[in-house]
């Protein structure tokens, strides 16, 4: 390990270069890694071929692709150049990938030939590089096509500009659940800040291996699984293809990891189709002698499950559900919780696995101050907001939003509410834009009725929101559960099609109404809800996996 010292991408790559040497960086899972070593010459030939492509200190450089090694060295070398990176998330459309080129003038993007064809009518004027092998699939109109001889010779007697602590590094766009895509700036100082500040929460070392499986273009797996393990040595893996149960597994089997970072939505899904489930099958599990025995054996399982070797399990990005995250509390599985918005760098607040607690993400990261604004005398809530080193510039382009985004003396507001205990920890209460205001004047917050409603052993998500009736949820059934309430309906012996059809609808609104039941009874009379709705679809997510709210009535 050692002391950042300038607060840059560059000093990352010259000094783990030379430190960690010869020990594995980045690879994909089954095939050989490039060495630390590697990454000095590897990134120093993709600042030889911007400089022959005519990029000059500031100019955006754009990259399109699924999370691989290649992706990493392509960014390293893009800020060596001191230019500014431009990650492009692969769930955007066509028409937004052009907007984000456009709006951010990117004339240089690299991009994977999986995606190649997202870009379509936006490539033309552009140089695309191959992400693959970092060939020129084409130039812009003037500039002449380097071949191999020419960017070894460039590559020898190229000298990298400096590039300060306070260079913009990136421009990272972002969808959230607000509909309007931003461009938040960050700076070398903010990255690298938010990457070394963790490692006053967990410590990683050169022996540790990170199974990436969130995509590299999202600035919390970019700052503590891409910058911060490189600080430390770390090695990083990657999977070939989408992280779906039938490639992961092999993958924890193989690499025993001993770091991942995580989604809520990931072990929410392991919990509610898998542990949750088999426990309740076992008639044992009723009794409250036997309950702790039987969900440490089930720990032991899910452990094995991740390959037996995991000794931090980052979960950030969202709220997790109260009864999954109860359950990771008892087996006492290795969580590191974290808090945090693109405009942190991400990370905000959080907590190693031996400061894991109940409800509460952690205290702010090192360098950093949060406070609670406007707090409520009666329950301490109020907007989270934040200062410190790792907060971002701005808005590019956008002077109005950026001095809406901070108050007047120069905190960030983040939007979310919570409070802060008496040891500085925070806990999350929800969005402010989302919070509904009730018929009496109470603060609803939809994400705590929608916990109460997920918690149904019958429910995969849903959405609350309000209107002059009270509020309504709509709620997409897991599909075992459909399939099961709509096979007996349409099995029934019902002499005409329409009658089975009715009664499949009778049926749907039966489960529906006792769904609605069974949650109002665990709820306060102000967050009953008065209508509920089948949502057949599954609900339209940022790359994080929140639901788009703005894309649903009042949500």
């Amino acid at each position: 390990m050692y002391e950042v010292e300038r607060f840059t991408i560059p000093e990352v790559v010259e000094k783990s270069s030379f430190l960690y040497a010869g020990h594995p960086a980045l690879g994909m899972v089954g095939f050989p890694a490039v060495c630390y070593e590697e990454l000095e010459p590897r990134t120093r030939r993709v600042a030889a071929l911007l400089g022959l492509l005519g990029a000059a200190r500031g100019d955006r450089v754009a990259i399109l692709s699924e999370s691989r090694p290649e992706w990493g060295i392509a960014y390293l070398g893009v800020s060596r150049a001191a230019c500014v990176v431009v990650p492009i998330l692969t769930d955007f459309t066509g028409e937004q990938i052009a907007a984000i080129l456009d709006h951010s003038e990117s004339h240089i993007l690299f991009v994977s030939r999986r995606f190649l064809a997202k870009i379509g009518p936006a490539a033309q004027g552009r140089a695309l590089i191959s992400i693959e092998d970092f060939a020129l699939l084409s130039a812009p109109p003037g500039v002449q096509t380097p071949d191999a001889d020419a960017l070894d010779q460039a590559m020898a007697s190229l000298v990298l500009p400096e590039v300060k602590s306070e260079d913009l590094a990136t421009i990272v766009y972002t969808s959230g659940t607000t509909g309007r895509p931003k461009g938040v700036m960050l700076s070398q100082r903010n990255l690298v800040h938010d990457g070394w500040s963790v490692r006053f929460i967990m410590r990683i070392g050169p022996r540790d291996r990170l199974l990436s499986i969130l995509p590299l273009a999202h600035t919390y797996e970019f700052s503590v699984g891409f910058i911060y393990p490189l600080m430390q040595g770390s090695s990083i893996y990657y999977l070939d293809r989408p992280p779906s149960v039938s490639t992961l597994l092999p993958a924890l089997k193989a690499l025993r990891p001993t770091t991942m970072l995580t989604v809520p939505l990931i072990i929410e899904k392991i919990y509610k189709s898998s542990i949750k489930p088999a426990l309740q099958k076992m008639p044992l599990y009723s009794s409250h002698a036997f309950r702790p025995l039987l969900e440490r054996i089930a720990g032991a399982k899910l452990r094995r499950t991740f390959g037996g070797k995991l000794r931090i399990f980052g979960i950030g990005g969202a709220p997790i559900a109260e009864e999954v995250e109860a359950f990771l509390y008892r087996i006492r599985f290795p969580c590191a919780m974290g808090y945090g918005l693109t405009e942190a760098s991400p990370l905000a607040a959080g907590s190693s696995p031996r400061g894991f607690r109940l409800h509460s993400i952690g205290p702010a990261i090192h360098g950093e101050d949060i406070r609670i604004a406007s707090p409520s005398r009666a329950t301490g809530e109020g907007e989270i907001q934040i200062r410190g080193p790792n907060v971002m510039a701005g808005y590019y382009k956008d002077p109005e939003r950026t001095a809406e985004a901070f108050t007047t003396d120069h905190w960030f507001r983040t939007g979310d509410l919570g409070v802060l205990d008496a040891k500085g920890r925070v806990s999350l209460r929800g969005r402010l834009k989302t919070m509904i205001l009730g018929a009496s004047g109470e603060n609803i917050y939809p994400e705590e009725v929608e916990a109460v409603i997920n918690s149904s052993p019958f429910v995969l998500e849903s959405l609350v929101y309000g209107d002059d009736a009270g509020l309504t949820a709509l709620v997409q059934l897991k599909p075992e559960t459909l399939a099961e309430a709509l096979g007996k309906a349409m099995g029934s012996m019902a002499r005409y099609a329409g009658e089975s059809l009715d009664n499949a609808e009778k049926t749907a609104s039966a489960l529906l109404e006792r769904i609605r039941t069974e949650t109002n009874a665990k709820l306060a009379a102000f967050t009953r809800i008065s209508r509920i709705e089948l949502q057949l679809e599954p609900f339209e997510k940022t790359p994080t996996q929140k639901i788009k709210r703005f894309l649903y009535p009042r949500g």
